[in-house]
């Protein structure tokens, strides 16, 4: 508390000259005169009235407020525009010295074109390009109604997602999540699988962020923004669903189940603003999984194969309740209270025949054969509970101090059963049991200041962040029967990892005439800390301190009302997560360990991007070229333990670096019809040397990669809507393979009853039509004495109801926008 302290004090003697500026401020709030809701980003402009000359400009808030500061005295009007509204020009008007000048409301009128198009259609554009991000409206996504964060953002242009799950921007998996703008702990794949979608409003692609930002997430920050009330009143939606088996049946043990709730209610009224929800959601999956394993013994002269075949199904079902509280205290001072609190669970059978042979590596000759059955049933749970408490001040002069502290506490245990039998026949002779039970807690927080301050025709904001993260992982071991000289110093032991950070950013933005900028710098220094224990044995601690700058800079500029260039530039860090530093292996299959290392680097990526955005009366279209350089890449690469077993761990390959193109375009084609579609083009190439438990191995892998996400939407009738979208991933490389192109099609009809409020609409997923196409991948790795190729095959053709309703007492805004731990160890 001291540092804070210190800092607090630093940061008021630093900027107290400015409090004490002899300039005037203009401020007001901007509103649609059509329905007196709030507009937010329209353009204000500051005119002198002696010359009609620009003097500056600024854009309104999310509540449509907006404060122009430092202005000298003199005679002046504003001009407010805004796309689909006429412009407005206020009467001139004179401000004094140090005066604090209250336009109060301005209204805009929509164009009757604009009010037409509302009327026709009852669409708000579904995406929006600014200076440092790209904004999408979630519900324009009926594929994702009742699902979860991931099926919405898997239909965004640069953002891929594999048949494991796993979720790519412009290519590379790490990203910073946040949510209402707050940096979530835990892992993005299980944070975002636990947000319902129903919930979002909008998400936020953040791909070259700014110095305030965390510098986490090699990809950037996909920031969730959740629904809430648009003016006083209350608004009220549910939502339930459920489904059917696959039309495909793959003999598994049971039958998925698919069905699950979500609600949330909103309370907009005077200076309160409250939200409260919660969600279940049960999604099993079926599936079949095909495998080959070869592995070569050059000293015994001899070759293992182990094709596999059989089951590969996930049970699975989250809940959780989620709570806001705003507060606006006076014109001055706001607080905002939030709380998390949720599930998870699931477990993956995989229930495979194996057929191991070993044959002679010159001749071929078999030399043995071992059939058996493997029944190896992984397991995962978590708790997550999480808090955030945030406080803002205004000055007088309209600088800002704001605080927010942020707490998470997950509670992460499972197990692994790895059970070999002679056959799949009921009390078949057992070859062997592995049971590796654990327990990694996590807790964390962090608490970051903040001070804003007019300066010049910008702003310039500073502040400085705390966090603190710790994980302590106790991992069992149990082998039935017990081996001659059993490994118990490789498979039982203890894993505490803790991170401590310390970061201060300064960064300064504004807009003169056409351009707008920002540029900014960031300093952190953060100490790693692994203790180990294997079996008894206590290890050497490890260690890693960093001390760096991570810079940064944005511009975009208007050529026009419909022609504008932006360009960006951010350094970044992907932090290990606790899984890649914890050396202590785990049996996750019968052929194959799983093991991190302590000393595992990070991961520091420099992302530049250069865009152009084309605005038109019926759409737009934007393209992004950018180049991501990656020192330390951390991969999953595999090495020989044993003859019929390979050891999976995480290292750095040495530098790798991404070369891409990224477009988008949204089109009403006319009344009923509109599409809209996204794709990533990106050359990826990774060289250096790869060090595997001592030994090191040259890599050098190139291709080409793209994706391509399309969604077109069609107005049957009133009431009466049908949507198609398609997710498509091209072949892609790893450090020592390739993982396979996976492709996801599907399609909705919706019908609407009682004026919108009420909806049902049914879905048809991975559509594949007996094509065997849709839903699976296939991934491959290899080395100088191994070969393992696995295709993972998900149900397709699977039917869904979704049923929602909606009480709004009052119309939304026509406008766009408005757990950092547990879920990366899940």
């Amino acid at each position: 508390m001291k540092l804070i302290r210190l800092t607090c004090t630093a940061l008021f003697l630093l900027f107290s000259r400015f409090v004490f500026a002899q300039n005037a401020t203009i401020s007001g709030k901007v509103e649609d005169t059509s329905n007196h809701s709030a507009l937010s980003y329209v353009s204000i402009g500051l005119y002198k009235s002696a010359d009609s000359s620009l003097v500056t400009g600024t854009l309104s808030k999310d509540d449509g407020s907006f404060s122009i500061a430092k202005q000298l005295p003199g005679t002046y009007y504003l001009k407010i525009q805004f796309m689909g509204y006429n412009t407005s020009i206020t009467p001139q008007f004179s401000i004094n010295k140090n005066e604090n000048k209250q336009m109060g409301l301005i209204g805009v009128k929509p164009t009757s074109t604009f009010l037409k198009e509302i009327a026709v259609t009852g669409k708000r554009a579904g995406n929006l390009n600014k200076i440092d991000k790209q904004t999408y409206r979630a519900d324009q996504f009926e594929a994702a109604k009742g699902g979860s964060a991931v099926d919405v953002l898997k239909n965004l242009p640069s953002v891929a997602v594999s048949g494991q799950g796993e979720i790519s921007v412009r290519g590379a998996t790490g990203f910073q999540v946040m949510i209402n703008g707050k940096p979530v702990l835990s892992d993005a794949q299980t944070i975002l699988s636990q947000l319902p979608a129903n919930s979002l409003e909008n998400v936020e692609l953040i791909t070259a962020p700014s110095a305030k930002y965390d510098a986490d997430g090699k990809a950037g920050i996909i920031n969730i923004i959740t629904k809430k009330g648009a003016n006083d009143g209350i608004t009220f939606t549910a939502n339930a669903q459920g489904g059917l088996p696959s039309t495909t049946d793959y003999n598994n043990l049971k039958q998925p189940q698919r069905f699950g709730g979500d609600a949330t209610l909103n309370f907009r009224k005077n200076k309160w603003d409250i939200s409260v929800g919660g969600n279940y959601t049960r999604n099993d999956t079926e599936g079949f999984r095909e495998g080959d394993v070869f592995v070569k013994n050059r000293t015994e002269n001899t070759i293992t194969r182990l094709p596999s075949e059989g089951e590969r199904s996930f049970n699975r079902y989250n809940y959780a309740g989620r709570a806001n509280i705003g507060y606006n205290i006076d014109g001055n001072n706001t607080l905002s209270l939030g709380f998390f609190a949720g599930k998870k669970f699931q477990d993956r059978l995989a229930a495979l025949d194996y057929h191991n042979t070993t044959s002679d590596l010159t001749t071929n000759a078999l030399l043995k054969s071992n059939p058996y059955y493997n029944n190896n049933l992984e397991t995962k749970e978590g708790n997550f509970t999480l808090g955030n408490l945030d406080y803002s001040h205004s000055f007088k002069d309209k600088s800002t101090l704001s605080t927010s502290f942020l707490y998470e506490k997950d509670n992460l245990y499972g197990n692994d059963r790895n059970l070999n039998l002679k056959s799949d026949a009921p009390n078949a002779a057992l070859i062997q049991l592995v049971y590796n039970p654990y327990t990694k807690p996590l807790e964390g927080y962090r608490f970051k200041i903040d001070h804003a301050i007019a300066l010049g025709k910008g702003k310039l904001e500073s502040g400085y962040q705390f966090r603190y993260d710790t994980q302590e992982g106790n991992y069992g071991y149990e082998i039935d029967p017990v081996p001659a000289t059993p490994d118990y110093d490789r498979f039982i032991g203890s894993a505490k990892s803790k991170n401590i950070i310390n970061a201060f950013y300064s960064q300064y933005s504004g807009k003169a005439s056409k351009l707008e900028y920002v540029g900014g710098l960031r300093y952190e220094y953060s100490k790693r800390t692994v203790d180990l224990v294997k079996n008894t044995s206590v290890q050497p601690s490890h260690q890693l301190n960093l001390s760096n700058l991570f810079p940064s800079a944005n511009i975009l500029y208007s050529f026009s009302d419909f022609w504008k260039l932006k360009a960006g530039y951010s350094k970044r860090i992907q932090r290990t997560s606790n899984n890649e530093l914890n050396p202590i292996a785990e049996r996750e299959h019968s052929e194959s360990l799983e093991q991190g290392d302590p000393d595992v680097l990070p991961e520091f990526v420099n992302l530049t991007e250069l865009g152009l955005i084309k605005n038109f009366n019926k759409g737009s279209v934007f393209a992004t070229a950018y180049y991501q350089q990656v020192k330390n890449p951390i991969q999953r690469v595999n090495s020989i333990y044993a003859d019929s077993i390979l050891n999976r761990l995480f290292t750095n390959a040495g530098k790798a670096r991404s070369l891409g193109l990224e477009i988008g375009t949204n089109y009403q084609v006319n009344k009923w019809w509109n599409f809209y579609v996204g794709g990533n083009v990106y050359n990826y190439r990774i060289k250096g040397d790869l060090t595997i438990l001592g030994t090191t191995t040259p890599i050098y892998n190139q291709t080409w990669v793209y994706s391509v996400n399309a969604n077109t939407n069609f107005q049957l009738a009133k009431a009466w809507s049908l949507q198609a979208n398609v997710n498509y991933l091209s072949n892609r490389p790893t450090a020592q393979g390739e993982d396979s192109r996976f492709l996801s099609p599907n399609m909705s009809l919706k019908k609407s009853f009682l004026d919108g409020r009420f909806a049902a609409t049914f879905q048809w997923q991975n559509i594949d039509l007996g094509m065997k196409e849709s839903n699976r991948q296939r991934i491959t790795t290899s080395g100088a004495d191994f070969y393992t190729t696995t295709n993972y095959i998900y149900e397709p053709d699977v039917l869904i109801i979704n049923l929602s309703f909606n009480l709004d007492k009052l119309k939304t805004k026509d406008k766009l926008p408005k757990t950092e731990f547990g879920d990366k160890e899940f």
